[in-house]
């Protein structure tokens, strides 16, 4: 059944927003879309942590100057559009949040929607901080929740991953991993060491430290279900926005956004995928639009049980490397960078073992060379710093890398077809018509302005710096080649016409690296 035009922005008029993880990639982006599309909304608290000796209101600042906001400031001054944004001192991983007694109450009183993003993300963390931040947590936010007699609906950012363990998902809550209390318990009594030793038993047969606790969030938002209206949005990978409010706009560093930071400057050269697997990923901005879907459908139905949708694209869209394999580099000399340090060329190789053998000669021995010149010349070495990230990091994704998941996304698409035609556009929860070869041109561009920071009027100078980069590099290849040629021929005593087969055979072995 579809609903009166301008449902969404009518339910969100007025009402007083409260959003933990306000300052992460999905929380800025939810702010600027509350800011651009819901002009009477009412005022957004942002949870944010002071943190590096900054206080909230310089953190604010830092959000607002985000590029993110450039279409909405293109008709308003940041005091405008900004004026009913209010920062709040806490944290999600502190008792009450961290709230001061007055900031509390000033919740409790006024919010009418609150949305639950903070959370660790990190894959690697240990169980002590992830229980802390994912599990307690949202409890915490819960506990808030139960304070605000004005409550309409409590919206919870989850992950298509909580359920990593099972290779295809519905969008039901499923049964909890282990129990909450208990898991807390072992966490409170043992030693950090004694924990990281028990962590692989606790997990179970979740893959790491993540998922189970956010598996076990889930729960924490389902034992409050009766008290209020509550809906659960579960994304798998986010990328950068498709169409809003720029497309290819992104903060995060994290997935393909990240790879394409790295190849563009000429030092991320492999790249560890299955070209045929299916790969989930969802631009941040259907995310966003999904979020504030949810929480207008659970709040307008007043709903009785926690409502659960998957924001993912392997059941709708479909995506594997090999649709842009042959134009990933295309988009690198389309966008080049002016601060790349050599030729960008990105290729794909079929394992972590692979990867790790070919690593060591196009990046390890490349950065201790441009470290070495870089110490000599007074800069700060960085490279060998970045690859060993990258390979420590490999080893935890490799599961998430090389396992194909399918989500099952028939509750948002039923959300989608039951909005009016105009909530359709305005916050369209349909993929079907992104093209992703389109949608990984508009990435690289995305992630050379917004995480390489070079703006489009470098772009003519990077342009001619990518070709003296490309004679650079064949004339490196060219000395290499003839190094090994000749090194062949006087190892073998051969004049250098009679072991010139040496060449070519060279040159297959290094491609195949």
């Amino acid at each position: 059944m579809r609903m009166a035009s301008n449902d969404i922005a009518s339910f969100y008029a007025d009402k007083n927003i409260f959003i933990t993880g306000g300052s992460g990639f999905v929380g800025i982006c939810l702010l600027e879309k509350i800011l651009r599309t819901i002009p009477n909304h009412g005022t957004i608290y942002l949870l944010l942590r002071p943190k590096k000796g900054k206080a909230i209101a310089e953190r604010l600042e830092e959000i607002k100057s985000t590029q993110v906001f450039e279409i909405l400031l293109k008709d308003r001054s940041v005091e405008e559009a900004f004026a009913k944004v209010r920062a709040i001192a806490g944290d999600v991983g502190e008792d009450n949040l961290g709230l001061s007694i007055e900031d509390r109450k000033v919740i409790t009183d006024n919010v009418n929607v609150i949305i639950h993003s903070a959370a660790t993300l990190d894959f690697g963390e240990n169980l002590r901080t992830t229980v802390n931040t994912n599990v307690l947590g949202t409890r915490r936010v819960t506990e808030l929740a139960k304070e605000c007699p004005k409550l309409k609906v409590l919206v919870h950012v989850s992950s298509a991953y909580v359920n990593s363990y099972r290779l295809e998902c519905e969008e039901i809550i499923y049964e909890k991993p282990c129990d909450a209390e208990e898991l807390i318990a072992v966490v409170k009594k043992l030693d950090d060491k004694e924990l990281e030793e028990k962590t692989p038993e606790l997990l179970g047969k979740h893959p790491n430290t993540y998922t189970i606790t956010k598996h076990l969030a889930e729960h924490e938002v389902k034992a409050v279900e009766g008290l209020f209206p509550c809906t659960i949005v579960r994304p798998s990978m986010i990328v950068g926005a498709w169409k809003e409010p720029v497309p290819g706009w992104t903060i995060s560093k994290n997935g393909p956004q990240g790879f394409l930071m790295g190849a563009a400057k000429g030092v991320i050269r492999r790249l560890p995928v299955g070209r045929n697997l299916i790969y989930d990923y969802i631009p941040v901005d259907m995310v966003i639009n999904n979020l504030l879907a949810a929480g207008f459908s659970a709040g307008t139905k007043q709903a009785k049980a926690v409502e659960v949708y998957h924001c993912t694209s392997s059941t709708r869209k479909p995506f594997s490397w090999m649709l842009i394999e042959d134009q990933i580099n295309g988009y690198l000399h389309e966008y080049p960078l002016k601060s790349a340090v050599w030729y960008p060329y990105l290729k794909f190789v079929p394992t972590i073992t692979y990867y790790k053998i070919s690593a060591f000669f196009v990046h390890i021995l490349p950065a201790i060379l441009l470290d070495f010149v870089t110490k000599l010349g007074g800069g700060r070495p960085i490279l060998m710093k970045l690859h060993r990230n990258v390979n420590n990091s490999l080893d935890r994704l490799e599961k998430f890398i090389f396992t194909e998941w399918k989500y099952d996304a028939t509750k948002t698409m039923e959300l989608h077809n039951s909005l009016s035609k105009s909530d359709q556009e305005k916050f369209n929860l349909d993929i079907a018509e992104l093209t992703w070869i389109d949608y990984f041109r508009d990435l690289a561009l995305g992630a050379r302005v917004y995480l390489n920071k070079e703006p489009l009027k470098t772009l003519p100078a990077a342009k001619a710096k990518d070709n003296v980069l490309l004679l650079l590099h064949l004339a490196f290849q060219a000395g290499i080649f003839s190094l090994i040629w000749y090194g062949f021929a006087c190892a073998f005593g051969m004049k250098m016409s009679a072991s010139i087969f040496v060449v070519p055979i060279s040159y297959f072995i290094f491609s195949l690296l």
